[in-house]
């Protein structure tokens, strides 16, 4: 798997030097860099360390002034070589880098004591001493430091030798095999139109692939390729990499954007991060606070909202919530950079556990589960997560950014997850799932709300999966509402009877009143056969109003005793099932029939024989074809 060595040191410390005598490559490509002798933006170059290995290498600039231009590179390396000058020593941005290099979880490396040329031997003694002490403690503690110098050439062999034996022995942490390249330059090449780079630290990216540039959203097609400034077909997770982009300009671009492919990254406003304050800031972070924010190779104004305390102390850890003034992609696990407004310093680092976060309340409930992120892996990941989108659930797309897991993996554990009743999949389109504590919590608000509105509307038998997504689940996925229901009545915990759901215990009661009425209604339509009155005449009859009797009416055709043919007539449905069953034995030995065909099978005037024509086709019993009808097939 491809390697990649960062530089790191204060200014003129003799880092790019250093590169150009390791590799013959100089890494000060800008005109201004070679005239005013220092590194402003990142440098490039590759060493080949055996005929099949070749080690990429990011120089980054050494200046207070391009911290961020550092901090840029540094997010895409796995070791570094920390750059000290033997005539000056450890100094301000020595200090900075190392800091920056461990925030961002680099975990090893080595020392390359230059300029050896330039001082006595006993000077370099003490300097080699010096810097064993600093390093103490840090995790470059006990690391080769190599006495070199890029004008004689003294030291780099051994140099070299300890940088091929770190590279061959270091096993980078590529998480998983999802696409990313953080945008580091854009630019115009002739003949050949926008090109980028930037480092690919996870996933494949073949010619030819659609790709997405987040968050603008734009799409191309990848033109070509190179990998370390070779033509390539593919490049992975590790190599340096340049993109020729089909039909963008490079005003559409931007550095700090992520390539990625199509539908796999999503942006957020927040994000949720483990914080540490360095034990070196002069002062804690407060709530709220404004900072220079590093991820990838993007710089940002962003906010801090503690939601466990008003400030983090120097040297304490704790989650914080970082917002943006617009959405940003991130993935779980991501390093991220910390710099104080005024003075402009490094003060602190997280890594992000949940790219996905919603503004939550101080002393929020999430806590605990936010706080248990950091240290989560495998099915308690997923669990927590899954438990933090709540009744909204989580696609596995979503779910792969919230782990970092490798797709096959993902997949693997969501099976499990499933298998122990432990996460469901509710929609099998989206591939949506839902945790199971969250699913219970679901189904005890919702039988409580049957429990309600059974208490409400003791005359209905109970409401209908439409009238339960309007009301207990407005807000709420519709497709999860129906797994819901679904699970409620397999449990026997809901019954459903004619697409109405009710609770088992649920029974109609009805006043002496409401009886009496129900008695009248049930038998003046029944009685009334083919031809019952209108509801206009029914009520002037009986003196009642529409108020009076509009439940009743629900009820009944809830129970099936009465079917509403139009907002004119009501019918029994033993009455309407008799009209069917004539209307298919007409059909049994006719193939069309007409309005007085109609009615001489019912015996209908026109004034009921319209409508109840027009129930048959709204049922989809019959079909109007002109004047005509004919049978619909079952």
């Amino acid at each position: 798997m491809p390697v990649i060595m960062g530089t790191a040191g204060h200014i003129d410390h003799g880092k790019t030097s250093l590169i150009k005598a390791l590799t013959g490559i100089n890494c000060d490509r800008l005109a201004e860099e070679q005239k005013r002798g220092i590194t402003i933006e990142l440098g490039f170059a590759y060493l080949d360390l055996t005929p099949e290995v070749r080690l990429g290498i990011i120089d980054v600039p050494g200046h207070e002034r391009f911290v961020k231009n550092m901090v840029s590179g540094a997010a895409g390396i796995d070791f570094v070589l920390l750059v000290i000058a033997a005539d000056e020593g450890i100094m301000p941005q020595t200090r900075e880098h190392l800091e920056i290099c461990s925030l961002l979880g680099i975990r090893a490396g080595l020392v390359a004591l230059t300029k050896t040329d330039m001082v006595e031997e006993d000077w370099l003694e003490l300097v080699h001493e010096e810097v064993q002490t600093y390093l103490a403690g840090s995790f470059l503690e006990g690391a080769p430091i190599v006495p070199v110098s890029a004008h004689t050439g003294v030291g780099l062999e051994e140099l070299k030798g300890y940088v091929a034996e770190l590279s061959s022995t270091f096993a980078p942490d590529r998480r998983s095999d999802l696409f990313r390249l953080p945008v580091d330059r854009v630019f115009t090449m002739k003949g050949h139109g926008t090109v980028v780079t930037g480092t690919s630290i996870s996933g494949a990216l073949r010619l030819g692939e659609e790709i997405e540039i987040v968050p603008s959203g734009h799409r191309s097609k990848v033109r070509g390729l190179q990998v370390h400034g070779t033509a390539a077909e593919v490049a992975r997770a590790g190599e340096r990499t340049a993109v020729n982009l089909y039909g963008l300009e490079v005003a559409e671009l931007e550095r700090g954007e992520v390539l990625a492919h199509p539908q796999t990254l999503f942006p957020s406003p927040v994000w949720d991060v483990e914080m540490t304050c360095l034990s070196s800031s002069p002062n804690p972070l407060k709530h709220r606070t404004e900072v220079h924010f590093h991820h990838g190779s993007r710089e940002i104004l962003a906010k801090l909202f503690f939601l466990d305390r008003d400030k983090l102390e120097p040297g304490e850890t704790a989650v914080c919530q970082v917002r943006f003034p617009r959405p940003l992609p991130g993935v779980y696990g991501d390093r991220c950079i910390v710099r104080s407004f005024s003075p402009l310093q490094t003060v602190a680092g997280g890594r992000i556990i949940n790219p996905l976060g919603r503004k939550v309340r101080r002393h929020s409930k999430d806590m605990e589960t936010l706080s248990s992120l950091g240290a989560a892996t495998g099915e308690e990941l997923l669990l927590a997560q899954l438990r933090l989108a709540g009744r909204g659930g989580l696609t596995v797309a979503e779910l792969r950014i919230m782990t970092d897991m490798e797709s096959k993996l993902l997949d693997k554990t969501l099976q499990i997850l499933g298998g122990k009743q432990l996460a469901f999949q509710f929609d099998r389109d989206d591939k949506r799932f839902v945790g199971a504590d969250v699913l219970d919590g679901l189904a005890g608000a919702c039988l409580e709300y049957l429990g309600e509105y059974h208490r409400r509307e003791p005359m209905r038998q109970g409401l209908s999966r439409a009238e339960l997504i309007s009301g207990f689940g407005r807000g709420m996925h519709p497709k999860l509402v129906h797994f819901l229901v679904e699970r409620l009545v397999k449990s026997g915990q809901v019954l459903l009877e004619a697409d109405i759901l009710r609770l088992p215990g649920h029974v109609v009661s009805l006043a002496s009143d409401q009886s009496g009425l129900r008695t009248l209604m049930e038998t003046t339509y029944v009685q009334a056969g083919f031809m019952p009155p209108t509801t206009k005449a029914f009520l002037e009859e009986n003196g009642l109003t529409a108020k009076d009797v509009a439940q009743m009416f629900r009820l009944l055709m809830e129970e099936g005793v009465l079917i509403k043919v139009s907002e004119e007539f009501y019918y029994a449905k033993s009455a309407m099932d008799e009209i069917i069953g004539r209307v298919r034995s007409f059909f049994e030995s006719n193939q069309e029939m007409g309005p007085q065909d109609f009615r001489d099978l019912t015996e209908l005037t026109r004034k009921f024989a319209i409508p109840v024509l027009e129930y048959l086709d709204k049922e989809k019993i019959t079909m109007r074809i002109g004047d005509k009808r004919q049978i619909r097939k079952r």
